[in-house]
């Protein structure tokens, strides 16, 4: 249970009787959780109510949700929210049959997972959908060990609850040793639907924004001086503008659970606690940080790293993070999710017993964006000189394979590789902070070739009229797949035009981000990319099929950034 033993070792009666009681009371109200995510986790394994063996089953169908006073429509799996942990088996195979019971067609997406392209369950690229009333039974041999989560490609269901976890143990020992681990799911909520969320954001790109700089701000020094305000204005941009869906929409969640509810894993003091952080938000990028409590990180997109103790990092929507943590004290630790334009977060606690509650910490001054962000990095140029990059953002030149046209309102002239800077929003703190440059792959990656050929890709926006793509062409547009052989080792550049951060998830394989450890380059199978910014990966085309290739803030991939990407034999087409 991870109650405090007394000094002679023994756990104290009375705590170990309030413990269970309390665990009881909490299981009769968290009827719609999984046992995984009810508050009051031991945190041991094996853990009840955990899907695993050769042969699964689950259920979509409709279901009701609440949190924080918000209440609305659901898609839900076995009739939870979040949906069954899965636990599997590196080395084994698994059959897992998909019952749909809604009105509409559903699908599954096992993201991060390495598997044949028609199990990969994206409608229209590698399978037709699952039908109202009919079962797809997936099977698929399990290739590798780590975090991973699973999420719905169809009709945004994954916004409204469609998303779990996975967890795979390793065939061998496992190289990250902990006495107890917690899965820790961060999400966003809203009753709103996000075909509503969509259509308000195409009326008014900035409709929930409600953080913009006023003049009361700008008076009292809070906000940018007069002269780069004005510079902003000129380009029609709000240094402001973070996220296109904010804490007054949204409530942020822990394992289904807001602030209030205070999701609680338990622990012993002294012992190694495990905990496998996946971002299955929607929009929201998150800024997790455990105060006073030190964070190991181990694993990141459900590959092992060399361990790397920080205080904060950023957490990109479909990344995962296992960190390690050791709390000395028997007392309340709060986890902290703060989204990155801090507009709201979510406190998670940890504690040895149940009905402690961490402190909760006030919201931190919100970021402003700076001329980087827009990839012009204007330190050692006056104002003079910005009339004519302004014009030079517009220049085609700059990218030649970019459609230029309404889609496309700039591209970075100056974009820089920002795989060492810290993330939005963490520039200034105090503490240490995580870095893409600070991780290092545990094992030596495989393919040592030297990229044949490279692809600069751009993500391209009109961000007042919402309009999103790559390379300036909406996938329903007509865009071409991107064609690579069997294989082929490739270098792809990732360019930000935009000044949001942006999460692309490359589906069916892993790449090696390019941040200069060179053999120890960490596998990542998504990458945030910071605004103004470019991000490297080599990537060894080493799975047949077409494959999704998108950004993974749902409202971005559904209004149009998202290509394929086919993977062929030499002398087969595209």
């Amino acid at each position: 249970m991870g109650l405090t033993p007394t000094p002679d070792g023994k756990v104290d009666r009375r705590n170990l009787i309030m413990g269970a009681a309390g665990l009881a009371g909490l299981a009769g109200l968290g009827g719609a959780f999984p046992a995984w995510a009810r508050s009051g986790t031991p945190g041991l394994m094996p853990s009840p109510g955990v899907l695993s063996g050769d042969a699964i089953a689950l259920t979509v169908d409709k279901s009701h949700f609440s949190t924080g006073g918000r209440s609305g429509h659901a898609v839900t799996v076995n009739g939870t929210l979040p949906a069954p942990l899965i636990r599997l088996k590196e080395g084994r195979n698994v059959r897992i049959a998909v019952t749909n019971r809604l009105d509409e067609d559903t699908s599954i997406h096992w993201h991060g997972l390495i598997v044949p392209f028609q199990m990969d369950g994206v409608p229209g690229i590698s399978f037709p959908g699952i039908a109202p009333g009919e079962t797809f039974v997936y099977d698929f041999p399990v290739r590798q060990s780590g975090t991973y989560w699973y999420h719905s490609h169809s009709g945004m269901q994954e916004a409204v609850g469609h998303y779990g976890p996975i967890v795979i143990d390793p065939a061998g020992p496992d190289p990250v040793q902990a006495t107890r681990e917690h899965v820790i799911v961060l999400s966003d909520w809203t009753p709103i639907h996000p075909h509503m969320l969509l259509k308000r954001l195409k009326q008014n790109g900035g409709y929930f924004n409600m953080q913009r700089q006023t003049l009361a701000g700008l008076l009292a020094g809070r906000d940018q001086d007069i002269d780069e305000r004005l510079r902003w204005g000129a380009m029609r941009m709000d240094p402001t503008d973070i996220s296109d869906v904010t804490g007054s929409t949204y409530s942020f969640l822990v394992n289904g659970h807001g602030t209030t509810e205070n999701w609680t894993g338990l622990f012993t003091p002294g012992e190694r606690v495990r905990l496998r952080i996946i971002n299955a938000s929607a929009m929201t990028n998150f800024n997790v940080r455990l105060p006073g409590l030190p964070m190991t990180v181990v694993q990141c997109d459900g590959q092992n790293v060399q361990p790397v103790e920080t205080d904060e990092f950023q957490i990109g929507i479909a990344e995962t993070y296992d960190v390690v943590v050791q709390p000395s004290e028997a007392k309340a630790y709060g986890l902290i999710a703060e989204a990155i334009d801090r507009s709201g977060l979510v406190r998670a606690t940890l504690a040895p017993r149940i009905g402690m509650a961490a402190q909760v910490p006030p919201l931190r001054a919100r970021p402003l964006l700076g001329m980087k962000d827009m990839g012009m990095d204007m330190s050692g140029m006056g104002h003079d000189g910005m009339e004519g990059h302004s014009m030079k953002m517009r220049d085609p030149a700059v990218a030649p394979q970019v459609k230029m046209g309404p889609g496309v309102a700039t591209l970075s002239p100056m974009p820089v590789d920002r795989t060492a800077e810290r993330p939005t929003g963490l520039e200034h703190v105090t503490h240490r902070v995580l870095t893409y440059a600070d991780l290092k792959s545990l094992t030596p990656n495989s393919d040592k070739r030297p990229p044949s050929r490279t692809l600069d890709i751009h993500l391209t926006a009109n961000m007042e009229r919402y309009m999103w793509s790559f390379d300036g062409v909406k996938l329903s547009d007509g865009a071409q797949p991107i064609a690579l052989r069997h294989m082929e080792r490739v270098r792809v550049n990732l360019i930000n035009d935009t000044m949001m951060p942006h999460p692309i998830h490359l589906h069916g394989h892993f790449f090696e981000l390019v941040t200069g450890a060179g053999d120890h380059n960490p596998r990542k199978h998504s990458v945030n990319v910071l605004p103004g910014g470019k991000v490297s990966f080599d990537l060894t085309a080493d799975a047949l099929g077409d494959w999704a290739f998108h950004c993974h803030m749902l409202l971005h991939m559904h209004a149009g950034m998202m290509r394929v990407v086919t993977v062929r034999h030499d002398g087969e087409g595209a």
